[in-house]
């Protein structure tokens, strides 16, 4: 009876793993795989990258813009990154590598692929989520809330002591907040990964693409050490809109909040904010309904780990336009509160040869896939139309009189408790 049963438990399992079997389709490759990272940017943290050169501008850079003067900092900007990397060796000499871009793109004919020196990291790594590179632990203590709402819910704030950890165990506690989302990180190509690699920015190029560059159209990715790629763009996979903030505002109650027209093609929002409270504490909330910290999302995100993190309320749905700030949140940050919000837009893909029906074995050329986000960055409750060069076009101040008087913010440094952990 035993021997019986194994007969017939072993046939049924060979029933049902043939079919399966059988359906197993051999894949081989890519033999280059190549990425496209597309930012939207605008608010103070464009204003970084472009008035300070890259760099983080000082209290009187941001003073000047207070005041009315310097780059506007309601004006959107684009930045590209290209990465190629593949499983074959040069040919022919040294490492080269172009991509052929559509005219409206505005960057330029041609754009280089460069290879780093020897020794020389890539200036493009995908990093885990955590603390910047230039984290120095503050003094005193950091409150952590999260959620939108007119109130903290109880349990909160989480109280980090900082006299009571060296820099390795801060930043371990930040990123423990973050455990619970197991978000895991890009991997793009890299001289770690691929046998070749080469990008764009690099150490010869600098060029940058204009406010009203396009994706849109024909592109071709050749060199001696990948196979031509070619792939085109449409509309709907060009770089996504600027966000546009419609309230950005402290409420009578005490609470502040944000709100924003829906940017196409975004999957999902995620909020953050740091202030300087009173002596050395320092305050961060997120939009995020569940415990976690503003390190805890890189960049960029999949179509399935955005989707996941919707579901899980980890980051705002695309129909959601608005969100509170709590004011236990906005009594801790003061007039110093610094926020950042984040437009996810998922991924574009290609590949070349296209899949084979299965049983056949599918031997991969080529992927290319083409990541997207649009974001922007201000000083919580300020007027930020009116920071920074003359406002949008035809646009009024809000405050009508003495500019003075009714235009001049009040004389804080929003970078001096936080310079050691805003990125």
């Amino acid at each position: 009876m035993q021997s019986t049963r194994i007969l017939l438990l072993a046939g049924a399992t060979l029933v049902m793993w043939t079919p399966l079997a059988n359906s197993a389709q051999p894949v081989t490759g890519p033999v280059a795989t190549y990425w496209m990272s597309a930012a939207t940017t605008s608010g103070i943290g464009a204003a970084f990258s472009g008035a300070a050169g890259g760099k983080r501008p000082g209290l009187g850079a941001l003073m000047g813009m207070a005041m009315g003067g310097g780059p506007d900092l309601n004006a959107a900007h684009h930045s590209l990154i290209l990465q190629l990397g593949t499983s074959q060796r040069p040919t022919g000499g040294p490492a080269t590598a172009e991509h052929d871009a559509p005219p409206n793109l505005g960057a330029g004919s041609v754009l280089p692929l460069l290879s780093p020196l020897p020794q020389a990291r890539a200036t493009h790594e995908e990093v885990a989520p955590g603390p910047p590179a230039q984290y120095q632990k503050p003094k005193g203590r950091m409150l952590i809330f999260w959620g939108c709402g007119e109130h903290a819910p109880p349990g909160q704030p989480i109280v980090i002591d900082f006299a009571q950890l060296d820099q390795a165990g801060a930043a371990a506690r930040f990123a423990g907040l973050a455990r619970g989302l197991s978000v895991t990180p890009m991997q793009p190509p890299s001289p770690a990964r691929n046998i070749t690699y080469g990008e764009w920015p690099n150490r010869d190029t600098r060029q940058t693409v204009p406010a009203n560059g396009s994706l849109q159209g024909d592109h071709v990715v050749h060199g001696n050490y990948s196979p031509d790629i070619k792939f085109s763009l449409s509309a709907d996979q060009d770089f996504l809109p600027p966000v546009q903030l419609t309230s950005n505002v402290k409420n009578p109650s005490g609470s502040a909040t944000l709100a924003w027209n829906r940017v196409d093609g975004a999957l999902g929002y995620f909020a953050t904010l740091f202030g300087a409270g009173a002596g050395d504490q320092i305050v961060m909330w997120t939009s995020s309904a569940n415990q976690t910290s503003a390190f805890a999302l890189p960049e960029y995100m999949s179509n399935g780990e955005i989707s996941r993190l919707v579901a899980a309320r980890a980051i705002m749905a695309p129909a959601q336009t608005s969100c509170i700030v709590p004011r236990e949140v906005v009594n801790a940050t003061g007039a110093a509160g610094f926020f950042q919000f984040a437009a996810y837009g998922g991924e574009t893909n290609r590949s070349w040869p296209p899949r084979p029906a299965a049983p056949r074995p599918w031997n991969i050329a080529w992927q290319v896939k083409v990541r997207y986000r649009s974001a922007t960055s201000g000083i919580l409750g300020m007027d930020m139309s009116q920071m920074g060069g003359r406002g949008r076009p035809g646009e009024q101040p809000q405050n009508s009189g003495d500019p003075q008087k009714k235009r001049r913010p009040s004389l804080f440094n929003p970078l001096g408790a936080l310079g050691a952990i805003i990125p």
